[in-house]
C-alpha cells in the first residue's frame, strides 16, 4: 500500500454519512431492507463506536476529474 501524504481524520459526521450509503446501497443497486433512517441510527452508533474504540479512519482529498485539454485530435484525411 502507498503512503498518501494527503490523508486526513475522518470526521465521525463523514464516517456515518458513509456508513448509511452502504446500508442503504449495493453498489448503484438501492437495497430496500435498510430504511433510510435505521440506517442513519445505525451509522452513527457504529462511528461513536469506532471512535470510542480509539480507531482513526482516514480520508483522501477528492480526486481530480480527468481532462481531455491536452490531448490533440488526429487528422485524417477525407
Amino acid at each position: 500500500m502507498t503512503a498518501t501524504p494527503n490523508l486526513r481524520p475522518a470526521s465521525p459526521d463523514e464516517i456515518a454519512e458513509v456508513l448509511a450509503f452502504a446500508l442503504r446501497y449495493d453498489g448503484r443497486r438501492r437495497v430496500y431492507h435498510a430504511d433510510e433512517m435505521m440506517a442513519r441510527i445505525n451509522a452513527h452508533r457504529l462511528a461513536g463506536h469506532l471512535e470510542a474504540s480509539g480507531f482513526v479512519v482516514m480520508k483522501a482529498p477528492p480526486a481530480v476529474s480527468p481532462t481531455m485539454s491536452n490531448m490533440t485530435i488526429p487528422h485524417r484525411p477525407l
